[in-house]
């Protein structure tokens, strides 16, 4: 008799954590989100080029504005430092 009943008990716990294991499967479905993980990481690769474009042109516009800026502080400051290639490493 106790057997029995320890084995019905076994048996309940083990339902129940099939149970709990098919809930978290179907809330949180992790074949999915492999799939979508793939699907943004073939995205990323194949757009990396665009990106990577913008970036640059970014990077250069930046350039071009420090450029203009330090030769905008270079025209209206009388010291010579300024003048050259040099950049003033106090700005």
């Amino acid at each position: 008799m106790l057997q029995s009943e320890a084995l019905q008990t076994n048996f309940k716990r083990l339902m129940n954590f099939f149970a709990f294991a098919r809930n978290y499967f179907v809330r949180n479905n992790p074949i999915q989100a492999m799939g979508n993980d793939i699907v943004n990481g073939i995205k990323d690769m194949l757009t990396i080029r665009k990106k990577l474009k913008m970036a640059q042109y970014r990077v250069n516009y930046h350039k071009y504005q420090f450029n203009k800026m330090e030769a905008l502080i270079a025209e209206n400051n009388q010291h010579n430092f300024l003048k050259g290639k040099n950049l003033d490493q106090t700005r």
